[in-house]
């Protein structure tokens, strides 16, 4: 039985009920205290002078009544019991109908259910969210395949040509064709390796361990110390004692992906880099600073996008991936925390990530 049936039969035996209770309680404390006898009024030996009914008279005179009473409203349970619960399952119709859309792939239709607040809108309304929500991240896996598609497809070609051209011109140094077959190769692998770590941020399948950002920051610090001293860059860090919950591999690529990308994109002579890791309540904070070129913050909203390399200058210097900020992004989300981007008014970014701190329970422990 639907649904909707089931309400009705619902609906019908407990009005049934509930008049069968009335009845009951007529009988117990009314008609059960009438007596059956006959029952007659006057001086004894006198003709009766008034005739009153007994119980089964009564009886006789109320039970036909009664059952027609209780026909009538079988009946009128059974429809009102329909109409009722067809208003009421309304919503739910809608719900089913956009599920089946959803369903089938369109992720753009919306309940949009009115009335008032309610089990029924407050549901239809969190339908609504996770559509909106499954629509953009559906819209953002295309995105990403096909950008992924394509930078994978470019090394792949230019191996191809230079292995056409080592094959047709027995002449070409081989020597060069080598060395430039291993640089693109490098580059395809570290795409690859990128893609993999981007994959597995979003997936959120890691195991949360107890960590102190600030050493994560320090340890990012001595890593890249070498290719700051190179550009002529100093990294300045100030790192507080910052406890949080998460995965140690992914923060500390979180981490040296920021100084990374401050470290690449600081484009000024004699540049400086901060990083620093501070507490905030019920959160820990760790802010990238760089020095470099003035950037407008229609550019600054679209880095944390794959494959977005920055400004025309770096993307000359540095021929990156373009997933860094993005593997950033995903490792802040699965982590529950936030990311911030900003541009430094004296030029550069101003990066903050807030992550929620480790309970006090397991800090002291």
């Amino acid at each position: 039985m639907s649904v909707r049936l089931k309400l009705t039969l619902s609906y019908a035996g407990f009005l049934l009920l509930a008049v069968a209770l009335l009845l009951a309680v007529v009988w117990l404390f009314l008609l059960r205290y009438v007596p059956d006898g006959v029952l007659v009024t006057g001086p004894p030996g006198s003709p009766p002078r008034l005739f009153i009914p007994n119980r089964s008279d009564l009886l006789r005179a109320f039970a036909p009544k009664a059952a027609a009473l209780w026909a009538l409203l079988l009946l009128f349970g059974l429809v009102a019991g329909w109409i009722l619960a067809g208003r009421m399952l309304a919503p739910l119709t809608r719900l089913t109908d956009a599920t089946r859309r959803a369903a089938d792939g369109s992720l753009s239709h919306r309940i949009r259910l009115p009335g008032r607040q309610d089990e029924f809108r407050e549901l239809a309304d969190t339908f609504d969210t996770m559509l909106a929500r499954l629509e953009t991240h559906v819209a953002q896996q295309r995105r990403f395949a096909a950008n992924a598609s394509h930078e994978l497809r470019t090394p792949l070609s230019i191996t191809q040509t230079l292995l056409d051209v080592a094959r047709t011109d027995r002449h070409r140094d081989l020597g060069e064709i080598i060395d430039r077959l291993h640089a693109v190769n490098c580059r395809a692998i570290k795409l690859t390796e990128a893609l993999l770590l981007f994959s597995r941020a979003n997936e959120k399948s890691f195991t949360r361990e107890r960590l102190d950002l600030s050493l994560l920051a320090e340890e990012a610090a001595e890593t890249l110390l070498p290719l700051a001293e190179k550009r002529g860059l100093t990294i300045q860090s100030r790192a507080d004692l910052a406890p949080v919950l998460g995965s140690h591999p992914l923060l500390l690529q979180m981490t040296t992906n920021l100084l990374h990308n401050a470290i690449i994109h600081n484009t000024a002579d004699q540049g400086t880099v901060w990083i620093t890791t501070s507490v905030a309540p019920g959160a820990v904070l760790l802010t990238v600073e760089n020095t470099g070129e003035r950037l407008t913050p229609h550019l600054v909203s679209t880095l944390v996008e794959p494959f977005q390399r920055g400004t025309e200058r770096v993307r000359a210097e540095h021929a990156g991936v373009g997933l860094g900020l993005a593997i950033v992004t995903s490792i802040v989300q699965a982590h529950d925390g936030a990311l911030t981007l900003a541009p430094r008014p004296t030029g550069g970014l101003h990066v903050t990530v807030r992550l929620p701190a480790a309970p006090p329970e397991m800090t002291r422990a």
